[in-house]
């Protein structure tokens, strides 16, 4: 078993820095709600910079504070395109070592003037879907014959789905891709894929794009895919992490503030025991996953952190969804309260980057309970 994670300075309390960027972005995201807010965000807050080295004009920060920013997010249900651009796109190019892709489109991401998206998962077996790296099977191939599919002039054949994007096509498109020898590697589509389309989800405040490569052209960098890939995820379920656990404690505030001004036979129907009790757990199954989510971030997403708070999380905000339709009665099922709009954000960032019961496989491997395969 792996040695424990020292713990992180100061524990998991914010640092004052901490607090005034999670206030900032609160404020944002309160005068301007949905995609209005991306401007704001990115040009006064520095949202979008804050992963992005100080040589790349970003801020230099980690884990932590992408982390503070995603939990705001995750109160707002804010359709911002964050988690595609400024943490998956960013950190894949990150991984992937190349310098000059770096020195090229991480400045134009940092400022929010470039919005990128990551090409990752694939239909997988029976069609469904997977962000399994072993099902991914979109090719790369040489420009001028069948060679091995490294180096430059490259072409990609194959069809990516559950694209992290905004309202419209991203300027930087990334994505992975078999090469000739069987392995993966990362690549920058330098030409439009042949489709880009925004597919209608269960959560309408996340965009999924759904695009399709016919030999498309593209540049290669990283032949690592497998060691980008698995950093990159590692930081995605962080940052996934601290949106869903900011939101379930948002439906856990306004379950407790209903709970306590509805009255039934002449009082709160928080008085009661019954519902005393189901606040209570839904409590400490929030506050457990938050404490993850925090851990996770403040080591800069080990593994085994980042799997165990992607499972957490993902459970406890559909829990604390659930709990908000039916504690709220039979005004938590109307059109126009926004429990509806917690539950489908709930269930559709839970089966991103893999399910829950995906994150629990990827931990007991790590921790060698199971095989890898």
């Amino acid at each position: 078993m792996n040695a424990p994670h020292p713990a992180p300075p100061g524990g998991l309390a914010p640092t004052p820095e901490q607090e005034e960027l999670r206030d900032a972005v609160r404020a944002v995201l309160a005068r301007h709600p949905g995609h209005a807010a991306w401007a704001p965000l990115t040009a006064q807050v520095g949202a979008a910079a804050l992963a992005v080295p100080e040589e790349y004009g970003g801020l230099g920060c980690g884990a932590a504070e992408t982390g503070v920013v995603m939990a705001e997010l995750g109160r707002a249900l804010s359709p911002v395109p964050y988690l595609g651009s400024a943490v998956l796109t960013v950190q894949a190019l990150l991984a992937s070592g190349h310098r000059a892709a770096c020195a090229e489109h991480l400045p134009g991401l940092a400022d929010g003037s470039v919005v990128g998206a990551l090409a990752w998962a694939e239909s997988g077996p029976g069609g469904r879907g997977s962000w399994e790296p072993a099902d991914l099977e979109t090719r790369a191939e040489a420009a001028a014959d069948t060679g091995t599919g490294t180096g430059t002039g490259l072409l990609l054949t194959g069809a990516k789905r559950y694209v992290l994007a905004g309202p419209a096509e991203p300027a930087l498109l990334l994505a992975f891709a078999r090469t000739g020898d069987g392995g993966l590697g990362l690549f920058e589509l330098t030409a439009p894929p042949a489709s880009f389309t925004v597919r209608a989800t269960l959560d309408p405040s996340r965009p999924l794009a759904e695009l399709t490569l016919d030999r498309t052209p593209a540049r290669l960098l990283s032949a690592d895919g497998t060691g980008v890939l698995a950093r990159v995820r590692d930081l995605a379920c962080t940052a996934l992490a601290a949106e869903q656990a900011g939101a379930a404690g948002r439906a856990l505030e306004a379950t407790v503030r209903y709970a306590k001004e509805r009255t039934q036979f002449g009082r709160p129907i928080g008085s009661f025991q019954a519902v005393k009790h189901r606040l209570a757990d839904l409590y400490t199954a929030v506050e457990a996953a938050r404490g993850l989510a925090l851990a996770a971030a403040a080591a800069d997403a080990p593994p085994d952190l980042a799997a165990a708070a992607a499972s957490a999380c993902g459970e406890a905000y559909a829990y604390a969804a659930g709990e908000m339709i039916q504690l709220h009665g039979g005004i938590g099922i109307t059109w126009e309260h926004e429990a509806h709009t917690f539950f489908k954000r709930a269930h559709g960032s839970a089966q991103l980057l893999g399910g829950p019961a995906a994150h629990r496989r990827r931990l007991a491997s790590h921790l060698g309970w199971v095989s890898a395969s």
